[in-house]
């Protein structure tokens, strides 16, 4: 089960590899096969992280958790200003931002991680996704 800090995914593992990590559940090693890949994941992230930071540095991108909500989006439409979001983590879009306003003030976007908001802010974002 998917928490909000988390994102749900499926792999595809040879089954030697499969029977390796149920081996080292079952003597006790983690406490299932999620506990084992996250392990996994975690011991290459940290190996690879100066790689990441020098990513984020590089294309000036954040780290973390970014939300935005109607409250903030309406203050930069007030400004007149338009915002280029560069994330790798997570970026919330509050439910209570429109598709017009998402337009109106989001200039960009690329999350490296997951975007989070509904459906029709997601469609509209579509055509500012930056690739780079």
């Amino acid at each position: 089960m998917s928490t909000p800090d988390t994102e749900k995914l499926s792999i595809n593992l040879s089954v030697v590899d499969l029977g390796q990590i149920d081996l080292l559940v079952e003597q006790g090693f983690y406490s299932n096969r999620t506990d084992f890949i996250r392990t996994a994941a975690r011991n290459l992230l940290q190996v690879h992280a100066p790689v990441v930071q020098e990513h984020v540095k590089r294309h000036l991108m954040g780290l973390g958790v970014m939300v935005y909500n109607r409250k903030s989006l309406e203050r930069l439409e007030k400004e007149g200003k338009m915002v280029t979001i560069r994330m790798v983590g997570v970026v919330t879009i509050s439910d209570d931002v429109t598709p017009e306003l998402a337009t109106a003030t989001i200039e960009s976007i690329k999350v490296l991680g997951a975007l989070r908001a509904s459906p029709a802010v997601k469609k509209v974002l579509e055509a500012v996704t930056s690739e780079d």
